[in-house]
């Protein structure tokens, strides 16, 4: 297991320059990063790859941004949009030799209304087409593809971790995983712990956040049965701290983050990463 950080706590967009994080991600402690790629034209990944490299870390996880205009579930256009970049992510992926590419997989990140259930069966069909082709794509290249369930507010189609592993089944490729994401099952599990061990092997990825969008750790969640659950099922993927800060202003309007929760953005990295490692008995 690794513990990684989320470069959007910092920098958005990440572009080749912002490699120059690395070497601070490395003397705090931290394993592995996560790199939320908004456009793949934003990023060289041969270079990201080196100083990575450099750095002694490894990329766990690209963060698929599916901004306005890529959707899986919405007109052909941008069901077209969401393939050509999510495949593009998936190249990405394999230079860099990243193993994941995870999120909301699945749909444009802010499309939450009523569906009727007529049309709910209609989107929920043209996901499961879309990602039958790119998890094909995806087991093609050797990488895994790992959907996450958001919170009510940010989406109206992939809420829990039942609905998420109902989606894999649908699929059937053993390229599509599933991501959890504590400060969205915070919302939405009736118990978060007992979603983990639901969801046992099919758990790829782990996003570790505050209930607040904050430290991990430093909130009243249970973290103590959360790691227990974690450990129950043989988790061995990554642990990556997702958190946003007022010092990222594109990220805090999308994230509705409209005070400053942490003193500095640093503590929540620093200071979660210390809580993540002894709540998980680690050096």
């Amino acid at each position: 297991m690794r513990f990684g950080i989320n470069s959007f706590l910092f920098v958005s967009p990440f572009t080749t320059d912002s490699v120059k994080l690395f070497a601070k991600f490395k003397k705090w402690g931290f394993d592995s990063v996560e790199l939320p790629i908004e456009d793949p034209s934003h990023i060289d990944p041969v270079k990201v790859r080196a100083a990575l490299d450099k750095a002694g870390l490894a990329c766990g996880s690209i963060c698929a941004c599916m901004g306005p205009g890529r959707d899986f579930r919405g007109t052909p256009e941008e069901q077209q949009t969401a393939m050509t970049y999510c495949k593009a992510l998936i190249d990405q992926a394999v230079i860099i030799g990243c193993p994941s590419i995870i999120g909301p997989v699945y749909s444009v990140v802010g499309k939450a209304d009523a569906v009727e259930p007529a049309q709910q069966k209609i989107e929920w069909a043209l996901v499961v087409k879309n990602l039958k082709e790119l998890c094909a794509y995806a087991e093609s290249k050797g990488i895994q593809i790992c959907v996450e369930p958001l919170n009510r507010f940010e989406t109206d189609f992939l809420n829990t971790c039942d609905q998420g592993l109902k989606l894999i089944k649908a699929v059937k490729s053993k390229a599509l995983k599933l991501h959890l994401d504590t400060f969205h099952m915070n919302i939405e599990e009736k118990n978060q712990a007992a979603s983990i061990k639901k969801a046992g092997p099919l758990l790829a990825h782990f996003h570790a956040c505050g209930t607040d969008r904050g430290t991990p750790g430093g909130d009243s969640l249970n973290w103590k049965e959360i790691v227990g659950a974690l450990k129950s099922i043989g988790y061995k993927g990554d642990v990556v701290i997702e958190s946003f800060t007022t010092d990222v202003k594109v990220i805090a309007r999308a994230a509705a983050i409209w005070r400053r929760i942490e003193p500095t953005r640093d503590e929540i990295a620093v200071d979660g990463l210390a809580n993540l490692k002894k709540l998980f008995k680690k050096k």
